[in-house]
């Protein structure tokens, strides 16, 4: 099973409707690694490290977010290996 890293970056309103405590618990839920952080004023900033099923429903998850949030665009790129081992909301 290859691990895949991917840099997601994601606009719309992700503020403010706990989108990264959200992200959190969905990683935890669905098996992915990684960290999540708040950009400007309508980004929100992910890295996600996981197999491709398991990065393939994050990505579903962030193309959606929680409740109260509306996503307007997801931007995801593949990046180097972190090797995290858990998924934290990190500051600014």
């Amino acid at each position: 099973m290859a691990i895949q890293h991917y840099n997601i970056r994601i606009t719309g309103k992700v503020q403010g409707v706990g989108f990264r405590f959200s992200s959190m618990e969905a990683a935890y839920r669905i098996g992915v690694v990684g960290f999540v952080r708040n950009l400007n004023a309508d980004q929100v900033y992910i890295e996600a490290e996981g197999s491709e099923a398991v990065i393939q429903r994050f990505m579903d998850w962030c193309r959606k977010g929680p409740l109260g949030s509306r996503v307007e665009k997801v931007e995801a790129n593949e990046g180097a290996i972190q090797n995290f081992t858990s998924f934290d909301i990190l500051p600014r």
